[in-house]
């Protein structure tokens, strides 16, 4: 099996209402990079995949035969303090706050999308 370049072998694919506004939201948050974008329309995003660190999330406007789909994402930020704070002020609510965890610093948030995020900065595993 031969998987294309910069993606893996499991990636979210997400349904959201709003496709743009998230690809916001992930650029805001996690400094996400748009990878490919194809519109539907001038407004309507019909596919589009952004990088978080090297892995791919892609994603698509909900249209009426395909709803919104959220889902809960693991993401390992340097900064966790920080992260959180730019997730809350860019219209996530906190669903648990920050604590120190056996496997490191972690929160969890729930975007305007309906998505969680458990945002974790790892522990120093020696």
């Amino acid at each position: 099996m031969t998987i294309p370049k910069n993606y893996q072998t499991v990636m979210p694919y997400i349904i959201v209402e709003g496709a743009a506004d998230f690809m916001t939201f992930m650029q805001n948050v996690f400094g996400a990079t748009e990878k490919m974008k194809m519109m539907r329309d001038e407004k309507i995003i019909m596919h589009a995949e952004v990088m978080i660190d090297g892995s791919t999330i892609m994603f698509a406007e909900s249209i009426p035969n395909s709803p919104p789909t959220p889902a809960s994402l693991f993401v390992y930020v340097d900064d966790v303090d920080a992260a959180y704070q730019k997730a809350i002020s860019n219209g996530a609510q906190t669903i648990e706050s920050i604590s120190e965890k056996d496997y490191g610093r972690a929160c969890g948030v729930k975007d305007s999308f309906g998505n969680t995020w458990w945002i974790t900065s790892p522990a120093n595993f020696t």
